[in-house]
């Protein structure tokens, strides 16, 4: 039989600045402590790489990587949307960083055509329950599946399961505290919220390897898409480490990691797929100073291709550069640049990555 395919990315951030370029922009006011208008984030990518010609089509901020999908032909797509979709003005008080797209533009998020939005994250709030209530009907309204947050705890845990020529594919979307997610945005019975994991310890991952066994079946293959960890580092803490390590056990086949700005380790664990961090792929980050160590410009299209089993065929990964807040392919010495850093960072974890004709590879060590 042939190998599932399945296409993951890091953070989807199609609020503030993407927002503004789109053919249905919102209110740009912002409660940042230096910016209090999202058009300087616009303001700010022009002055880097060269004039925006406003409105751009909903496909833009998507770039070459549509061609990409459509040539790759995934199976699966799973996207992490961290952005409420709103008109809400209600921004969450304690935060100092708010993303919204109008509701009008959620062709932006169709012309990716995903299967599944994990929403398990630290934005996805950020103008409170009324505006999580309009993200949901906004996606509802365009057909687009999600999981990891939902109108109760019932629905926030309630996974997405996808039916594909190869068998079928479980999506779980969870979001931890470690990525910056407050308590109180969890879901309960009576309550909206996301599906929350207060800590990465042996009990919520047995807690989870029972939710799996609960709503799976034999020859499923279960993604858990997971926003964690702390933003503009390398190192992987081993709590999250035990933690993939206990979710594969547990019966998982894809931790799909995301929170990190950059790519972070990928670990081929019992020959099961642990990617801690997938960074970014679209957002208005691109003319904000201070961590260009991290070549947070830089971003990666994810193909796994898995057996019948869950297990790993193969993994490639597709460079591409964020420029005018639309994604082109990298250069040759960039598309370097990421296999000389995956290869550094994930080589504690057994992993090597190599790069052949533009295309990064990911495969255990000799």
């Amino acid at each position: 039989m042939d190998p599932i395919r399945l296409f993951l990315c890091g953070d989807v951030m199609p609020g503030r600045g993407v927002d503004q370029i789109l053919p249905h922009p919102g209110d740009p006011g912002l409660h940042e402590a230096y910016l209090h208008d999202a058009r300087s984030y616009v303001a700010a990518a022009e002055a880097r790489n060269g004039p925006i010609t406003k409105p751009v089509g909903f496909a833009w901020p998507w770039g070459d990587a549509l061609r990409a999908l459509d040539v790759a032909a995934p199976d699966v797509r799973v996207i992490n949307l961290e952005s409420s979709i709103t008109c809400s003005g209600e921004f969450a008080p304690g935060k100092g960083v708010h993303y919204r797209m109008n509701p009008a533009n959620v062709g932006c998020l169709t012309a990716g055509h995903p299967d599944v939005c994990s929403l398990a994250n630290n934005h996805v709030l950020d103008f409170g329950r009324r505006g999580l209530d309009d993200t949901l009907d906004a996606l509802s309204g365009a057909g687009l599946r999600w999981v990891g947050a939902g109108h109760d705890a019932a629905e926030a845990r309630r996974p997405a399961v996808i039916g594909t020529p190869r068998g079928r594919v479980v999506v779980f979307g969870y979001g931890a505290a470690c990525s910056g997610i407050p308590a109180s945005w969890a879901a309960t019975a009576k309550r909206s919220g996301v599906n929350f994991l207060p800590d990465l310890s042996d009990r919520r991952a047995a807690e989870i390897a029972g939710e799996i066994r609960e709503r799976t079946r034999p020859g499923d293959v279960v993604v858990v898409s997971l926003h964690w960890g702390t933003n503009w580092q390398y190192r992987v803490g081993a709590g999250q480490v035990r933690f993939a390590h206990r979710l594969i056990d547990g019966g998982v086949h894809v931790v799909h990691g995301h929170s990190s700005h950059h790519p972070r380790p990928i670990e081929i664990y019992h020959n099961r797929l642990v990617l801690y961090g997938c960074g970014d792929f679209i957002d208005d980050y691109e003319g904000i100073p201070g961590y260009e160590q991290y070549r947070d410009d830089l971003r990666l299209l994810f193909f796994a291709s898995l057996d019948a089993g869950g297990e790993l065929v193969d993994l490639r990964m597709l460079p591409m550069q964020a420029r005018q807040m639309c994604l082109h392919p990298a250069s040759a010495a960039d598309a370097d640049w990421l296999r000389a850093t995956l290869a550094r960072i994930s080589a504690a974890f057994g992993t090597d990555v190599v790069l052949s004709n533009g295309t990064l590879r990911a495969r255990r060590q000799a």
